[in-house]
């Protein structure tokens, strides 16, 4: 029975230390910015007034398009979403047996007449609802991180601001057509194909926030009521 006990109680565990969310940490490796050694070498030329390392394109824009270069992604995120759903179910049943009759008398037992009837009645009704609405506004300037055969350019880069209560830090990652950068190296975030973005923060402001391992023992599937 102890042997049971702390299974049990180790089960338990195991299925609470799963609820722990562990508090992320700046400096990611997957958003850190291009190592020097990654950039492309520009080849040396000599001359005392025309330098490649240092030239700019006389028809060029500015833009990044190079491995290295950063862009601005203006963070304009806003998404909304409305569901609700009401199911009614009724089901009645009535079953009724007459007295049967033999040589046209009803037959009875100890007295009582051989009758039968029944009737159930079965109802389910259920309502529910649910709206949400997000928005997020702001801007964080990334990096590419490689340009695409194709011209798409992988742009990535997190941005963390240390505050008097804890940390709050904005991920973003994505891919960004060429077309899309515009003149000032801007980028609107709902250009950004397969886009993650991430804001959330750290510290006792965000703590007070989150739902407690107990708390969110008892609304898991482990909580069989």
């Amino acid at each position: 029975m102890m042997t049971f006990h702390r299974l049990l109680l180790l089960t338990l565990a195991l299925g609470l230390s799963g609820c722990v969310t562990k508090a992320p940490k700046p400096d990611s490796p997957y958003f850190a910015p291009i190592p020097a050694q990654a950039y492309e070498s520009v080849p040396p030329a000599n001359g005392s007034i025309y330098q490649a390392a240092t030239s700019v394109n006389l028809y060029g824009d500015g833009r990044a398009l190079r491995v290295g270069d950063v862009i601005t992604v203006l963070l304009s995120e806003k998404t909304q979403s409305s569901k609700s759903a009401k199911t009614d179910v009724d089901k009645s049943n009535e079953i009724s047996l007459p007295q049967p009759e033999l040589f046209g008398r009803g037959i009875s037992a100890f007295g009582n007449p051989l009758s039968l009837s029944a009737q159930t009645d079965s109802a389910f009704a259920s309502e529910g609802s649910s709206d949400m609405s997000n928005s997020l506004s702001g801007s964080i300037t990334v990096t590419v991180h490689e340009v695409r055969p194709n011209g798409l350019l992988l742009v990535k880069g997190e941005k963390w601001l240390t505050l008097n209560q804890g940390d709050e830090y904005i991920r973003v990652s994505g891919m960004v057509r060429a077309r899309d950068v515009a003149a000032d190296n801007t980028v609107s975030s709902t250009k950004l194909a397969d886009a993650r973005i991430a804001y959330s923060g750290t510290g006792a402001v965000h703590d007070s926030n989150v739902m407690g391992w107990l708390g969110k023992f008892f609304i898991s599937p482990f909580w069989l009521f």
